[in-house]
């Protein structure tokens, strides 16, 4: 167990670390200033942040070259009306997706000046309930949004989280004050759950929301105030395929 989390805080110190920004999503949200600002762009860049990682930066400048200076003006302003539901921002994503979130989003601004009381206390309460409301106001679904309460892994919304919460000043931003690192989860998908795998770290085949919690609570016993900095650990070792 030492030498286990020896290896994986070293990979945390390797990849953790200011350059590792410009190749990442995390880009995005890190470019605004206003808290508004800051939780829609992480949102929408953890939405779209699957598949090729060049490919994500690419798509996520489209859209936000489309949000303009302030994706919350754009928000708030009802710009997403005008959009062709039919172009393509980012693989199945949609510019049509795209209003589905604003849309959501924009009503949600209404009633608070924040996302981050969504999601106190029980984050996966906070994405069911981010996920009701989107489905609500569109009055249909999306599968841009995963089901927390059908046993999703949810990992995009879980990298949002990471992003808004962690608070090292590195490379997340830590906007959040009023939830703890310690009550996040690791943002599971394949490249990461294979990592984990091969390392012992998780032994089910499934990359779902009980596999999340397993590959979560093995991470507290090894940092348990702040798990989820092993996330860049896990992403490191698999991209360097050093195992």
């Amino acid at each position: 167990m030492n030498n286990l989390k020896s290896y994986l805080d070293e990979w945390v110190d390797k990849i953790n670390t200011p350059s590792f920004i410009e190749k990442d999503p995390v880009q995005f949200p890190r470019r605004y200033t206003s808290l508004q600002d800051i939780e829609i762009a992480a949102i929408l860049t953890a939405t779209i942040a699957w598949g090729n990682r060049r490919m994500i930066l690419n798509s996520a400048e489209k859209m936000f070259q489309i949000t303009g200076q302030s994706p919350f003006d754009f928000v708030m302003s009802k710009g997403y009306e005008s959009l062709d539901p039919k172009a393509n921002i980012h693989r199945t994503f949609f510019q049509g997706d795209l209003t589905y979130l604003c849309k959501a989003l924009n009503h949600i601004y209404t009633q608070t000046n924040s996302l981050e009381g969504f999601f106190e206390g029980d984050v996966w309460r906070g994405i069911e309930l981010f996920k009701d409301i989107a489905y609500t106001v569109n009055q249909s679904k999306t599968k841009h949004i995963s089901d927390a309460a059908a046993g999703s892994a949810c990992k995009r919304l879980h990298l949002a989280l990471r992003w808004l919460v962690r608070n090292d000043g590195i490379v997340d931003l830590g906007v959040w004050k009023n939830i703890s690192p310690e009550s996040l989860f690791i943002p599971l998908d394949v490249h990461v759950s294979r990592t984990a795998r091969t390392l012992g770290l998780l032994n089910r085949k499934s990359n779902d929301r009980i596999s999340v919690e397993i590959l979560t609570d093995k991470l507290r016993d090894y940092c348990p105030e702040d798990p989820v900095k092993y996330d860049f650990a896990l992403f490191g070792i698999g991209e360097s395929n050093n195992y």
